[in-house]
């Protein structure tokens, strides 16, 4: 699980290829994009 092993991520950068474990598109994760905040909920007064 190091170096030499072609299964994970630090080996394939070491080997110089790309599979599953690490793959040639880079990044697969979308940029966060900050919504407007939720409406916040106005506290309810009960009839005594």
């Amino acid at each position: 699980m190091g170096k030499g092993d072609r299964k994970t991520a630090k080996g394939k950068r070491y080997i110089a290829s790309h599979g599953n474990a690490r793959p040639k598109s880079g990044g697969s994760k979308p940029a966060v994009v900050n919504k407007a905040p939720a409406a916040k909920k106005t506290a309810v007064k009960k009839k005594a």
